[in-house]
């Protein structure tokens, strides 16, 4: 059976944990920051987790972890 792809996009994005859950940046943090409060972009530094849902997606696109 032939080596899998990984997606290249999913991998710079996502990171797989140790016990298996998937790590994700927050979104809206790339620019236009000037007119949220500092409270709400302090609250935007803090990773995340997926939801079970959208980790099985995810994990289609990382075969390798």
């Amino acid at each position: 059976m032939p080596k899998l792809k990984t997606n290249k996009s999913a991998a710079k994005r996502f990171k797989i944990t140790k016990s298996g859950k998937i790590k994700k940046r927050s979104a809206n943090r790339g620019h236009i920051l000037g007119k949220m409060s500092r409270k709400t972009k302090r609250k935007l530094r803090k990773s995340s987790y997926l939801s079970e849902c959208e980790a099985k997606r995810i994990r289609r696109l990382l075969p390798y972890g």
